[in-house]
């Protein structure tokens, strides 16, 4: 009897023992719940209601402060930018602003340059901070990143200057030429020269002026609404008839080559554009009696094929440090000489432009005294049958063909690669 009445004590100490622990158990996951977090760092029912959600969805950094300038409530941007560490407002003019709106209620907004936080080089974040009361004792803080909007209206004011500044030489040139003609209307000789030169002064500037227009037309249409299969070999042909003229006055050879029947995907006028502008690039800057090589390859990728059309010449090449500016707008590696070549410096904006907008790219070899190849990389046109007959393919070796016997020197190869550059004699 006594050994049941023990058996039964000792079961009863173990439930009580087992209540205990599930009770401070149970405690301690309520104290856990209630515990401040990230975005809340006190209970939300300081927040009027609804005003948790409204901050949750707006596109702003979002910080409430209560009367001790510690933070209620904010948002994951506000931390991403660092205005909140530890708890507290990080930025001084700001826990200002608010303290002065908490003492008299009104609204206040000031633009203000924060270090960017993470980086050693004083980059600096523009910011819109705009302070207004939230009831009676919070005060909300909303913070808008200003930087990328800072950085396009700096390229927008450089591009109309730099626009202006080109407008303005062949304007004042010509204006100054036809004024040379009125004073030298008894000497023919003198009108006829200053006619020819106000000839060039006017086709430069109808040049710069087409290639704004192009410019403006590459960055704002979208090329893949009127996409088609575009064959690369009509491309070369149209931008070897574009520098037909310019070549033979130098001696140029023009030669094309690579794989034949190859087709790539988007908007033709801008293409043959693109492929043109660096055609006639390798022309002006090459030296007389040298040669231009246009090459198309096929090259694998995962996500399908691309097409690269590499153009190749034997010009004075282009510096390391000018090579990372060259794609730049009205960008010259040598102004003197594109001046004399009637170059604008849009030209390579255009390609690159190009080159986005159809999903590929534009990249630069060059080495000085040797020249240069631009190469661009472009989404292929269809996939399937071509490839297969691509493939059927691969071991022809087609004859050169003649396009032109009364130009010689422009001749396009359908199998061959163009020679490694090597300046003629």
């Amino acid at each position: 009897m006594d050994v049941n009445a023990a058996v039964a004590a000792a079961s009863a100490i173990a439930g009580l023992c087992t209540g205990v622990i599930a009770m401070l158990a149970f405690r301690w996951s309520e104290r856990d719940q209630a515990r401040p977090t990230r975005g809340s760092l006190h209970t939300d029912d300081v927040l009027p209601p609804g005003v948790d959600t409204v901050l949750s969805v707006l596109r702003s950094s979002a910080v409430v402060l209560d009367e001790s300038d510690s933070v209620v409530k904010a948002s994951s941007a506000a931390y991403a930018l660092g205005l909140v560490r530890g708890g507290k407002l990080a930025v001084t003019p700001m826990l200002h602003m608010a303290r002065d709106t908490r003492r008299d209620g009104e609204i206040r907004q000031v633009e203000l340059d924060l270090p960017r936080r993470g980086t050693g080089r004083g980059e600096a974040l523009a910011v819109s901070a705009r302070v207004a009361p939230l009831g009676s004792r919070l005060v909300l803080l909303l913070v808008e990143d200003l930087t990328e909007a800072r950085r396009i209206e700096a390229v927008r004011r450089d591009f109309v200057a730099n626009v202006s500044h080109e407008l303005k030489t062949p304007v004042g040139a010509l204006s100054l030429l036809s004024e040379a003609v009125m004073g030298a209307n008894d000497d023919p000789e003198a009108v006829t020269r200053f006619a020819g030169r106000m000839q060039i002064e006017a086709t430069r500037l109808t040049n710069l002026v087409q290639e704004l227009i192009d410019l403006s037309r590459v960055q704002n249409d979208d090329p893949l609404e009127d996409a088609e299969p575009v064959r690369v070999d009509v491309l070369a042909a149209e931008a070897v008839d574009r520098c037909r003229h310019q070549a033979g006055a130098k001696q140029i050879s023009m030669t094309v080559g690579g794989a034949a029947d190859l087709s790539v995907w988007g908007n033709r006028g801008q293409l043959a554009a693109a492929l043109g502008n660096l055609v006639e690039n390798a022309v002006n800057y090459s030296q007389d009696r040298t040669r231009v090589g246009i090459v198309a390859q096929r090259v694998a990728a995962p996500g399908g094929d691309f097409i690269e059309i590499a153009v190749t010449d034997q010009g004075l090449g282009i510096s390391e440090k000018d090579r990372e500016r060259i794609f730049e707008r009205f960008y010259r590696v040598d102004p003197a000489r594109s001046r004399a070549t009637g170059g604008t410096g849009l030209g390579l904006a255009i390609v690159k432009h190009v080159a986005a907008s159809h999903g590929g790219d534009v990249t630069v070899w060059s080495s000085e005294g040797q020249g240069s190849t631009f190469t661009l990389r472009l989404p292929e046109a269809g996939a399937g049958s071509k490839r297969r007959d691509h493939r059927s393919r691969a071991d022809e070796e087609p004859d050169a063909v003649d396009v032109d016997d009364d130009q010689p020197h422009q001749t396009f190869l359908t199998s061959d690669p163009i020679p490694a550059p090597e300046v003629l004699p």
